[in-house]
């Protein structure tokens, strides 16, 4: 059995007629007829009832067409497929994002990536703190974004430009501001809990960061444990402000208005490459996008 025996099926079927599927493949009327006999005699079934005015497809045939239809559109996809990567063209891209970023910045660059490389698989994957950083460095993202510190955006090694500005605040229950009225500093939480993402990097590594000194802490692996034991009152912390907006809105989390403590994060989120890795098409294209985003957000570009 052949591909091009499963078209002239299709085709007879939809022409009714040897003759006019012929003229479809440039074939002689001849020609389909051998070739759906040879189909026929191959499979061991009778495909069509030749005893009609018109051929029509017999029981057997018909779901034998059925599943034609399915092959040929398999091959299809195998010659997209094929054709993708022969342009150059990445079998998969990875984005890394720090999980202060709010996703929602970029997806309708990311909805525009998938229209254009429908037959490159896009991997998406949330890190905490330096975790992002460190995928890049390990050769595991081609592209990250994650808000960075001093002179790590002055490295030989990173391409980068500046992709957004938000900010992140810290954040406690009623039932624990319950427990410290008039609450002004953030000594008076020492001996509640705070509770903190740990960094799935390694940039953090024996320094204690966005930690206040003397501080019980709890570690959690995830935001959304971390927002679930906050909301209960277990402890406090802080959130990027897009992820905690409706328990704001809602007095389900007050903000800590405190003396002695920053209570007000600016995050600048940077998207970055590896100066030394070229990007395949679609990766590249990722980026320009993105880039392109940024110059039309705020007119900045920073490398």
């Amino acid at each position: 059995m052949t591909l091009e025996q499963v078209k002239m099926l299709k085709l007879v079927v939809e022409e009714e007629s040897l003759k006019a599927a012929g003229e479809r493949i440039h074939k002689t009327q001849a020609a389909v007829s051998q070739g759906i006999k040879q189909l026929e005699s191959h499979l061991g079934i009778q495909l069509f009832d030749r005893n009609q005015y018109r051929l029509c497809l017999t029981p057997e045939g018909e779901r034998v067409y059925q599943v034609g239809l399915a092959l040929l559109e398999k091959a299809d996809e195998i010659e997209r497929l094929c054709k993708h990567f022969n342009e150059g063209n990445e079998s998969s891209i990875t984005l890394t994002f720090d999980v202060a970023f709010d996703l929602n910045l970029v997806l309708d660059v990311l909805e525009e990536l998938q229209d254009k490389f429908p037959e490159t698989q896009t991997i998406i994957r949330q890190e905490y703190i330096t975790g992002a950083l460190d995928s890049l460095n390990r050769g595991e993202a081609d592209i990250v974004i994650t808000p960075v510190v001093g002179a790590t955006l002055y490295q030989q090694q990173y391409e980068s430009f500046l992709l957004s500005q938000n900010g992140a605040i810290k954040v406690a229950s009623p039932t624990l501001l319950a427990r410290h009225p008039g609450l002004q500093s953030v000594k008076e939480l020492e001996k509640e809990y705070q509770i903190i993402v740990q960094d799935t990097g390694t940039g953090t590594k024996g320094v204690t960061y966005n930690v206040e000194d003397g501080q019980r802490r709890w570690y959690v692996n995830d935001v959304e444990t971390k927002k679930k034991l906050i909301l209960r009152g277990l402890g406090w912390g802080s959130f990027s402000t897009h992820m905690i907006a409706d328990e704001v809105k809602s007095g389900a989390l007050k903000k800590l208005e405190l003396l002695d403590s920053i209570t007000d994060i600016k995050l600048n989120h940077y998207a970055i490459k590896s100066r030394g890795k070229l990007l395949g098409p679609v990766a590249r294209y990722l980026w320009e996008s993105l880039n392109a985003l940024a110059e039309g957000e705020h007119g900045l570009n920073q490398a």
